[in-house]
């Protein structure tokens, strides 16, 4: 993907909005390359072993959080990979989020009162709805591309063919040199090949209680399954989320939930 495929006016406007929730920083980020620089990236190529290449590291709850493309896959209309995604990403922070037409239509709009629960300023959200998968990944490299941006986010819907090997290996190059986090999320598509670093199946659980009222829905939970990763173990984990605390738990799930403590059971109604 590059600015050949697209007219100057969306680009204008989209580096706009970049630079109003980033400080300038956008600009500076995609000013045109000097002669001699490499075109595909707009940098200069760095040496082996440079700082430029070498990919920045963001500690997150002890996990190995190298600035990567995750990729998540969910059913049709189950918002859980939205609350998972967000769950993991730096709270407080500059957020580009990209929507392609059917999964604007299939899956509505972020709320801003259910941003703000998972540590999002709606006031540093841009929101961008694109025809087609093939304008998400030109406004998700453009946003990756802005190192103060915290986190780029895209949902595509189904398995459209601009959305092979080599996109996801531009956008993971891309958010490992920007040190800016991205993730992939992926409504009713199969699980092709990918260059993600993390590649997660998630479906919604019922809450955990909820610590006032046991007829109330309490903190989120989910079923995360990491079924294929470079730098982490694959397994099946019970998710959930401190609001408090801006956490990501996972735990081992267990094949009877009567088996939880109490306050981890699942909701039930009644």
């Amino acid at each position: 993907m590059n600015g050949r495929f697209r007219t100057s006016a969306p680009a204008k406007a989209l580096l706009t909005r970049l630079r109003a929730v980033s400080g300038g920083a956008a600009e500076r980020a995609h000013r045109p390359p000097k002669t001699g620089q490499a075109l595909e990236t707009g940098q200069a190529p760095e040496p082996a072993g440079s700082p430029a290449r070498t990919e920045r590291v963001v500690e997150r709850d002890g996990l190995p959080a190298v600035a990567h493309l995750d990729e998540i896959f969910a059913a049709p209309r189950d918002g859980a990979a939205t609350g998972f995604a967000l769950a993991h990403l730096p709270a407080g922070r500059p957020v580009l989020w990209v929507q392609d037409r059917m999964a604007a239509l299939e899956t509505g709009r972020p709320h801003g009162r259910a941003l703000h629960r998972f540590g999002v300023d709606p006031d540093r959200l841009v929101m961008v709805c694109a025809r087609d998968a093939r304008d998400v990944l030109w406004a998700m490299e453009e946003g990756l591309g802005c190192a103060s941006m915290g986190a780029v986010i895209g949902e595509v819907w189904g398995d459209p063919a601009a959305l092979d090997f080599t996109a996801t290996r531009r956008l993971a190059m891309r958010a490992a040199r920007s040190g800016t986090a991205a993730v992939l999320i992926r409504f009713s598509a199969r699980a092709n090949l990918s260059a993600a670093r993390r590649r997660w199946r998630i479906a919604a659980r019922p809450s955990f209680a909820h610590p006032y009222d046991p007829r109330a829905p309490g903190p989120p939970r989910w079923r995360a399954e990491l079924f294929r990763a470079r730098d982490l173990q694959p397994g099946l984990w019970e998710a959930g989320y401190d609001a408090k605390t801006h956490r990501l738990d996972l735990s081992a799930a267990l094949s009877d939930p009567e088996l939880a403590p109490p306050d981890a059971r699942p909701r039930r109604a009644g």
